[in-house]
């Protein structure tokens, strides 16, 4: 799949219809994603893979994924907005 075609796809599936989510996560692709490893690449797909409310309590800091490797994407995509 070409590099263009995948980001359109995962545009889309970053765009999740809650606007707390697509604010963070749309920007994020487009500004942050293209920088990652593929490490984290894989970990911000397999994100996007959980419920809206999942990532919902996750970003609003209300819980942690028990995942490491979500845990991992999550406080990347937070550390990016709330920086020290």
């Amino acid at each position: 799949m070409s590099a263009d075609i995948e980001m359109k796809r995962l545009y889309w599936h970053s765009r999740r219809g809650m606007l707390e989510l697509d604010v963070l996560l749309v920007p994020f692709l487009q500004e942050a994603y293209p920088g990652l490893d593929e490490a984290d690449k894989a970990r911000y797909h397999k994100l996007l893979e959980c419920e809206d409310q999942d990532m919902f309590g996750w970003f609003m800091q209300r819980g942690e994924p028990e995942d490491p490797e979500l845990k991992r994407i999550v406080r990347i995509i937070l550390d990016r907005v709330q920086p020290d």
